[in-house]
């Protein structure tokens, strides 16, 4: 299953400058292993030590937060756009 994975502007650096990247996955868990084995650096981005999504980053699969969804267990159908948004914090 081809998936578009958007990419921060803060991460850009480890997908080679890409906005944008296509990986193959049937979930969540499957396209985030795929990004990390074609753009190694993302999943120390993107998980903590336990396996978990890290608590600062919020992932959306076609405009729905995962959170609300089955985690790294959601689907991602052909054509699935995956976007990883960092939480912003500031005062």
């Amino acid at each position: 299953m081809a998936v578009t994975v958007r990419i921060p502007t803060t991460m850009r650096p480890i997908s080679g400058g890409n906005t944008t990247v296509q990986v193959e996955g049937a979930t969540l868990g499957d396209a985030l292993t795929a990004l990390e084995t074609a753009y190694p650096g993302f999943h120390e981005r993107l998980f903590d030590d336990t396996g978990a999504l890290r608590k600062f980053v919020n992932v959306f699969v076609s405009d729905d937060d995962v959170r609300y969804l089955d985690g790294l267990g959601t689907a991602t159908p052909d054509g699935t756009t995956i976007s990883i948004i960092p939480a912003v914090a500031g005062g």
